[in-house]
């Protein structure tokens, strides 16, 4: 196991978490070059954050080489285990790349052209001029159409054909095609027909894989909820398959603890969920570090964050307010929509790999194009040629001539070497130059996808706090506060290994909804009650399922409304009971948020209630994030001082260990903070205090 080292914080505070003789907790968070592991020791009340080598030809490998990292530096066993917890990028990956399995889809007869004909927009940001339609997740000649039809009301119009299902069935099953998704016309109003599909089909080929999307999504836009429920077929094979790797591993070490899997809506869940709806962790690594960003926002006193986790591909951003992330059903992963609920995240191809180069017109452009892990920025000596943002970093002066405490060591003359001939001598620039001019480039890129996360959402960035994560967030935050003219930087204990912290202290959660249309003034009450019963009972199921006390689950009501005529919805809370005066809350509640969002509300327009949702909670317990030693002598975590080139030219900057910083330490930029998991730039005037709880505070005003 190639293990990297491991750092520590102790607390005295204990938190209990299991039975007592099960004391110990790992988060473990797989990314593309190192596997991120936290783990908690509820009796001692110690945390240990630490990375292992990922192993993309079997993430379990990386996955069970994180257990063992976590038991060795609590010195536990694998009883002492109280819980797992995983993110896992498996279905992303498969989705992104199109590596699924081959599927099959039933549809209703009439309408095996849904996923053609799609919808009408055309991305225009990827050409101007014209557009080929991204491959589908299924071949059409593997859409079987079958007979049978509901009506939007529920009705029956005419009975399934249960032998065109089983002609289907023998056809698929000939095909060796083992993913099968069936998606009728209104089954959300009525599920009867897709659930005798499933059972006629399953008759016929016993070991088929089945979605239906009366479960996986039911609610209307036949396009959306066709392509969700076949991208849950899609991913199926590849994810249940691995839950059993981790399972299996589990088992050869005798773990008995529950394996918890984050959810793209920032809640974790149990495999067996996981198993029959994995399309839902498309997004389970970045929900995971943005619940972290919570946490650690609320632990420093910061309720409203922007949080951005820049990693060597990609930059994920995220707006929290009052404490909880906002989240969408109207999120892509690649070019296909995926309508369930996620954390709205906002991801734009920029990271530490991120290439730059000048193209034939002559102009800067860094991303989305990404050197990746290997062969990776040309100072990480990998064989990368092509200068990347980590070059200039390093470059300008950002960086140390290392990474991870000194186990990755860092060449800065090939990097200059890289930019010189790459980018500064085809713009007639100096290498210093040219290396700020990557880094605006890609501050500016990030700067945008900022603002698409708040003023499009109808919020100030000014009125947040910045908190910056991944292994390059903190090296950008203070130049992209100055442009968003943000006033405070929050930087975490562990910036890189947020994501796993963030897994630590989710709690469970299920997602259920229903679209059940209602029209004013005709609302029809008591058929609203019960879409809400319906949905309460299966959430209660759920946690029944999940093993959780009756104390310890919650149920939060929700709604979709719009103005009659409009194409899309907003999504508000419900509180209580349906009764005319909790509606006329409700509406009132979609018209403030429309208000805030598109800077005006039709309150004399009728409003139509669309989707019904049921939220489940489940609490678990969490940890406590240590208390940091008072500690105000920078001096002594000052390990060298550093050259930095800045625009008004080059500075002599002192070198922090972050790790020797005790709580009350006050510094005034320029200044470099080096840490195991990240490294962070604080800039000229900024005032960086530590707090409590470990988290720098930098104040951007000085």
């Amino acid at each position: 196991m190639n293990r990297i080292n491991t750092t520590t914080m102790t607390t005295t505070t204990i938190v209990p978490c299991g039975p007592s003789a099960q004391r110990t907790s790992i988060a473990i968070d797989i990314g593309g070059t190192f596997t991120d592991v936290v783990t908690f020791d509820s009796v001692s009340g110690r945390f240990w954050n630490s990375k292992v080598s990922s192993t993309p030809q079997d993430q379990s490998i990386g996955f069970d080489d994180g257990v063992e990292q976590g038991l060795q530096a609590s010195g536990q066993q694998a009883h002492d285990i109280s819980q797992l917890l995983h993110g896992t990028t498996v279905a992303t990956n498969l989705i992104l790349e199109g590596k699924g399995a081959a599927c099959a889809l039933l549809t209703t007869d009439g309408f095996r052209h849904v996923l053609e004909i799609a919808r009408h927009d055309i991305p225009r940001k990827s050409n101007l001029y014209s557009w080929s339609r991204a491959a589908r997740p299924v071949k059409p000649e593997q859409i079987f159409e079958v007979a049978g039809r509901i009506g939007p009301d529920g009705a029956e119009l005419h009975p399934l054909d249960e032998e065109a299902v089983r002609t289907a069935a023998r056809r698929i099953q000939a095909r060796g095609i083992q993913a099968v998704a069936i998606c009728f016309l209104h089954s959300y109003a009525n599920a009867a027909h897709e659930l005798r599909a499933r059972e006629v089909f399953l008759s016929v080929y016993p070991q088929a894989m089945l979605s239906i999307s009366s479960q996986v999504l039911p609610v209307f836009r036949e396009y959306e909820r066709t392509l969700v429920t076949l991208l849950n077929s899609y991913v199926m094979p590849s994810v249940s398959t691995y839950v059993g790797r981790l399972e299996a591993r589990m088992q050869a070490r005798d773990i008995q603890a529950p394996l918890l899997l984050m959810k793209s809506s920032g809640g974790v869940t149990g495999t067996r969920e996981v198993k029959v709806s994995p399309v839902q962790t498309a997004l389970s690594g970045p929900a995971a570090g943005v619940m972290g960003a919570a946490f650690i926002g609320l632990a420093s006193g910061f309720k409203d964050l922007i949080t951005i986790d820049i990693g060597g591909t990609s930059a994920d951003i995220c707006l929290i307010k009052n404490g909880a992330p906002n989240t969408t059903t109207a999120t892509r992963i690649g070019e296909w929509p995926v309508s369930l609920p996620m954390v709205d995240i906002h991801t734009i191809g920029a990271g530490g790999g991120s290439i730059a180069s000048v193209s034939r017109s002559g102009g800067l452009t860094v991303g989305p194009r990404s050197a990746g892990a290997v062969p990776g920025p040309v100072c990480y000596m990998r064989g990368g040629t092509e200068p990347t943002v980590t070059d200039a970093h390093l470059v300008l002066g950002h960086l140390p001539p290392y990474l991870l405490h000194g186990s990755l060591g860092l060449n800065r003359d090939r990097a200059r070497e890289a930019i010189r001939l790459k980018v500064a001598e085809p713009l007639g620039l100096n290498v210093e130059e040219a290396a700020r001019g990557i880094l605006a480039v890609i501050d500016n890129n990030m700067l945008g996808a900022i603002r698409v996360v708040s003023i499009e959402r109808g919020h100030d960035p000014r009125d947040f706090v910045l908190l910056p994560f991944g292994g390059a967030g903190p090296l950008h935050s203070s130049a992209l506060a100055d442009l968003l003219g943000v006033q405070r930087i929050l930087v975490p204990p562990a910036p890189g290994v947020l994501s796993a912290l963030g897994l630590m202290v989710s709690d469970l959660r299920s997602d259920y909804a229903r679209t059940c249309l209602q029209r004013p003034p005709d609302f029809r009450y008591d058929d609203m009650e019960q879409v809400f019963a319906e949905l309460e009972q299966r959430a209660n199921a759920w946690f029944e399922g999940e093993g959780l006390q009756a104390q310890r689950r919650v149920l939060q009501r929700s709604a979709s409304l719009r103005y009659q005529g409009q194409g899309f919805e907003l999504t508000v809370p419900w509180h209580g009971s349906v009764t005319p005066d909790a509606t006329r809350a409700c509406i009132a509640r979609f018209h403030a948020l429309h208000r805030q969002m598109y800077t005006f509300a039709q309150e004399d327009a009728p409003v139509e209630i669309v989707t019904l949702g049921v939220t489940a909670v489940g609490s678990l317990s969490q940890p406590t994030l240590p208390r940091l030693a008072p500690n105000r002598d920078i001096g002594q975590a000052q390990v060298g001082t550093q050259p930095v080139f800045f625009q008004s030219g080059l500075r002599d900057c002192p070198v922090y260990d972050r790790d020797k910083l005790g709580a009350g330490a006050e510094f005034t930029g320029p200044a470099i903070v080096v840490q195991l998991d990240a490294t962070t730039l604080v800039g000229l005037g900024h005032t960086a205090r530590v707090d409590e709880v470990g988290s720098m505070v930098i104040e951007v005003n000085g």
